[in-house]
């Protein structure tokens, strides 16, 4: 059997070792974390501009022209996670942009939602939501901390397609209205009581250090990724306001035919 002396020398190049490499892997790893977390936050981004691309490709199934271009802010949250048996919870992660006095869409912020609900739900469910805000109430208390659908301002499902297109002006009342695409066991998402947040370490991630969700609403926090711009343009195309059709084109006059 080995003494302690004989077993001694064989410990110490490990041990060295780990002294050596163990500040060089944590190096490695705190540099590598922020592009990490840009790429994951783009494709987040990504990922909502084409679920409010394909939401919105086919107007008969989409949310009514007039309701997108009367919008004081628009939520579009892919992949919210829907797990329970007999108590469920979600989770899921998008983006929020407002539109400002001028009319157009301030620069996109990330949010979270995050609520729970009671009853029999067996199953995994993957839901895009969106979600259309009609007045301001409850922007700011987004902004300041967590808002509470159904509670800080009424939601309700919205209406789809043309057919809703003139009603909508008459008989919307709720402040937000809210649309899923399910791609799960679910038909659809209930929201109420559910909370929307601002995802800050996100932000940070993308917009740099110290930004706040106020200051990428008022511009003072750059554009972020073309990622982020590109979610905004999809948003700008997409709720433009229409002028009237113009009248159509007199027919032409046609000689008239001598009579012999």
């Amino acid at each position: 059997m080995l003494s302690f002396f004989d077993r001694a020398p064989a410990r110490f190049p490990e041990t060295a070792m780990r002294r050596l490499f163990s500040p060089l892997l944590a190096l490695l790893l705190i540099v590598s974390l922020p592009v990490a977390a840009g790429e994951v936050e783009d494709e987040r981004a990504n990922e909502a501009s084409r679920v409010l691309a394909e939401i919105l490709r086919i107007p008969e199934e989409s949310i009514p022209t007039n309701l997108l271009q009367e919008a004081q802010a628009v939520a579009v949250i892919p992949s919210v996670i829907k797990v329970g048996f007999m108590v469920g919870g979600r989770r899921g992660r998008g983006l929020i942009a407002i539109r400002g006095s001028d009319g157009t869409w301030s620069h996109p912020s990330f949010i979270t939602l995050t609520g729970g609900s009671f009853g029999f739900q067996a199953g995994v469910q993957g839901t895009d939501v969106v979600l259309v805000f009609r007045t301001t109430r409850g922007i700011d208390s987004i902004v300041n901390g967590k808002f509470t659908l159904g509670a800080d301002a009424s939601v309700a499902a919205g209406p789809v397609g043309r057919t809703a297109q003139a009603s909508t002006d008459s008989q919307l009342k709720a402040s937000i209205y809210s649309y899923s695409r399910a791609r799960g066991l679910f038909a659809g998402v209930a929201l109420d009581g559910t909370h929307l947040g601002i995802d800050n370490k996100s932000n940070q991630a993308v917009y740099g250090k110290g930004n706040t969700a106020r200051a990428i609403f008022e511009g003072r926090a750059g554009s972020g990724s073309d990622a982020l711009v590109g979610f905004r343009d999809k948003l700008e195309e997409s709720t433009v306001k229409q002028g009237p059709e113009p009248a159509p084109a007199p027919a032409p006059a046609t000689a008239a035919v001598p009579v012999k």
